[in-house]
């Protein structure tokens, strides 16, 4: 079993979390991923604030090693996209919150710099017609 330090970004957060990696799974400690997370493991599951997930029927998602992060991100139905050879895991905001945020119509809001280096947030801009312009080479 390999013990390294991953990056987690949590929606854009990124925290460093002590992982163990074994037959291509990562496993953090409960105390590790409450502190990363805020998720705390209870006897009734996996608990932030008043919101618990029971995870007693999820086989292998517990176990002495820590918690299987991509077994994690599923039983709250966040996507995780995880890259062992960079160690960094981003974990997702889940369908139902990507659901609520689209009904919304309004979009998050985010800081980008324009040609002069200069910094602009999309809140800085709201009750204003904004266009914003994305390339991508791929």
């Amino acid at each position: 079993m390999d013990t390294c330090r991953l990056t987690l970004l949590d929606e854009e957060r990124p925290v460093e979390v002590p992982v163990a990696i074994a037959n291509g799974k990562v496993r953090v400690a409960p105390t590790q991923l409450q502190a990363a997370l805020g998720w705390e493991l209870k006897p009734q599951g996996f608990c932030k604030g008043d919101l618990c997930v029971p995870a007693s029927g999820e086989p292998g998602l517990v176990t002495d090693d820590g918690v299987d992060l991509a077994g994690f991100a599923a039983l709250l139905r966040r996507p995780l996209a995880l890259d062992l050879d960079e160690r960094i895991a981003s974990l997702g905001g889940s369908a139902d919150e990507r659901s609520a945020r689209l009904a919304s119509l309004e979009a998050p809001d985010f800081t980008l710099p324009d040609l002069a280096g200069r910094q602009h947030r999309l809140s800085d801009y709201r009750g204003k017609k904004v266009l914003l312009v994305a390339y991508a080479s791929w």
